[in-house]
């Protein structure tokens, strides 16, 4: 479970600050694309939320929060394999992760993940997803 907002204020922020932020909306259910207030010390800080994952996102002590700050939204990933391949289409992107099949939305939220024992490609035709595995075997996915 991720977390990425971008704050609407001008300040530093300081390392430990997903920790106070966290604890400040554990139990509360955040969306990705809204505009979110947390109460810090009297004071509203309002944040856009670029990624919750999954969205709706009801936020617990394992949510990481992470923060993206200038005018770009950006938005970061890591994968715990190494990225064999990315593959943009126009319903998002696919990357593919050793034996693993990870579907995304322009947004970053996962449509669809899957593991393979002999994947042995990834292409993409109007939209569809085609996965060839198994030697002799394709599937096809249509987000």
């Amino acid at each position: 479970m991720r977390l990425v907002l971008r704050p609407l204020f001008e300040a530093e922020l300081p390392a430990d600050f997903s920790e106070v932020i966290r604890s400040k909306l554990m139990g509360t259910e955040v969306r990705t694309g809204e505009e979110i207030e947390v109460d810090l010390l009297g004071k509203p800080l309002r944040f856009k939320v670029l990624l919750a994952e999954p969205s709706p996102l009801k936020v617990e002590r394992n949510t990481r929060i992470d923060f993206s700050t200038g005018s770009a939204e950006v938005v970061d990933f890591e994968f715990d394999e190494p990225v064999s391949e990315v593959i943009p289409f126009d319903k998002g992107f696919v990357v593919v992760l050793g034996r693993k099949v990870l579907i995304l939305n322009h947004t970053g939220q996962k449509i669809y993940s899957d593991e393979f024992d002999d994947l042995n490609g990834v292409r993409v035709s109007k939209g569809t997803v085609v996965i060839i595995h198994g030697g002799s075997k394709i599937r096809l996915v249509k987000p």
